[in-house]
């Protein structure tokens, strides 16, 4: 209950708002003829149920006084409380677990070159499952395909490789190891270039041989231009992609020629064309829930079936 003390004789006018007795007093003096003074009192005290301070200051406010100077200890507002409590560290739960912290991404060495002159070297790649490299198993049945097509089963025919996807970059680093002078690597997570891809070419001693580009696929090939790459392999994140999307923009783009090799990895039961651009389909090999299949030029054909 806040008060204002004022003289005069008492004129007191009850009103009622909000459960909420407001008892107004107006009282004029005249010392002077020619001055009239007026005052104001309001009290207020609770009926039934008490109002809290918030719903005291906006009817205050209602009848044109400044709550300040009636209310004791102003509440303030929302905002600048929880400011107070982030400072002061309350308004935390009694017990509460302190909020996680990010842990630091870890890699290990499960991977390795299966071929060619850096054959059984150990390869990093990410502990999480945030990049998946490709099987073993498929990586080795991809290049003894393209070698048979290639005409030459114990390595790869000379030229360019393109690794959309790279992630670890075992299989850019497994084209060089058989027999590519150069690979492109396109890889967009910042950490696993600096952390993982960039040390596994160091490693291997591919480095030299190695372009990296730290973009989006789709952006690379919106903008690549240039020669044709001999070799390109796609295997990105199987929920992440639309393929039907992604095999067109590559058939469009200036990465293929006409005597271009495309290994494609993807997910069981999705639909892949019998063509992608003016290349043909030679293989399409199931390995579990992974398939694998692999483009090239139309001479290549009779060679890349088996």
């Amino acid at each position: 209950m806040a008060v204002s003390v004022i003289p005069t004789p008492i004129s007191w006018h009850p009103a009622r708002a909000n459960n909420t007795t407001l008892l107004i007093h107006r009282s004029s003096t005249t010392t002077n003829p020619l001055i009239r003074r007026h005052s104001t009192v309001v009290c207020s005290s609770p009926l039934k149920s008490s109002n809290s301070a918030e719903e005291k200051r906006e009817l205050l406010k209602q009848y044109g006084l400044d709550p300040d100077e009636f209310l004791s200890d102003p509440t303030p507002s929302k905002s600048r409380r929880k400011r107070e409590q982030q400072k002061s560290g309350r308004g935390e739960r009694v017990g509460s677990a302190p909020p996680e912290r990010m842990k630091p991404r870890e890699t290990h060495k499960l991977l390795q070159v299966l071929g060619g002159t850096a054959r059984r070297k150990k390869l990093l790649s990410p502990k999480s499952m945030d990049v998946r490299p490709m099987m073993e198993v498929v990586k080795g049945a991809a290049f003894g395909i393209l070698q048979a097509a290639g005409g030459c089963p114990t390595s790869l025919r000379p030229g360019r490789w393109l690794d959309l996807y790279s992630g670890t970059g075992s299989v850019g680093i497994e084209a060089i190891s058989r027999g590519c002078s150069e690979a492109h690597f396109v890889e967009m997570d910042p950490w696993v270039v600096s952390d993982v891809l960039r040390p596994n070419l160091e490693w291997t001693g591919f480095l030299d041989n190695s372009v990296i580009h730290t973009v989006r696929v789709e952006t690379y090939l919106e903008r690549t231009k240039g020669d044709p790459f001999d070799y390109i392999s796609v295997t990105p994140p199987y929920m992440l992609v639309d393929y039907e999307i992604l095999m067109k923009q590559i058939s469009e783009s200036s990465v293929i020629g006409d005597d271009s090799f495309i290994v494609v990895e993807y997910p069981f039961r999705t639909d892949m064309h019998e063509t992608c651009g003016c290349l043909v389909k030679l293989a399409d090999r199931r390995f579990g829930r992974t398939n694998l299949a692999i483009y090239g030029p139309k001479w290549a054909q009779k060679k890349g079936r088996s």
